[in-house]
């Protein structure tokens, strides 16, 4: 099926099964390679993309579900630029193996739109990826230097 949608401000044409998970459109067939893979049922978020606006789990949303939509990954969040948060994140060394950090990163964003001072309770509430490092106080200075970034700009 040919689906269409706008993905990272450019618009793009898939023709893929419906059914497709969109994290395995965004991975295998368009090679954003951003989005990873960690559970396959929704629960982890290391697949964390903006479905027009909003954080969502890739691996748990058929492509079809994104038509005439918007998506943004981790290589458009900062259009062209780093954005608050990836730049948070450079400053405060959050990685240590960095393979959930793109989903981490993509919920902040979304959480930071909604909440842009959170409290350490709004993020224990809102970001409930999963790291398996075990960077969260890391990260969790790193939101609240986004949020500082953000004011400042």
């Amino acid at each position: 099926m040919l689906l269409k949608f706008d993905l990272n401000g450019k618009s793009q044409s898939v023709d893929v099964p419906e059914d497709m998970p969109l994290l395995w459109v965004l991975r295998d067939t368009l090679q954003l390679k951003g989005t990873k893979f960690g559970c396959g049922k929704g629960l982890c978020g290391a697949c964390t993309v903006h479905l027009d606006g909003n954080a969502i789990r890739s691996c748990s949303i058929p492509v079809s579900q994104v038509q005439n939509k918007k998506v943004v990954t981790i290589e458009g969040l900062g259009q062209g630029q780093l954005h608050a948060v990836q730049q948070a994140w450079i400053e405060e060394g959050v990685p240590q193996c960095g393979y959930c950090q793109p989903g981490f990163m993509m919920a902040t964003a979304d959480l930071l739109q909604r909440i842009p001072n959170p409290t350490d309770a709004d993020i224990d509430d809102n970001i409930t990826n999963i790291c398996r490092c075990g960077t969260y106080y890391r990260m969790r200075k790193a939101i609240h230097k986004a949020a500082q970034l953000n004011q400042k700009a």
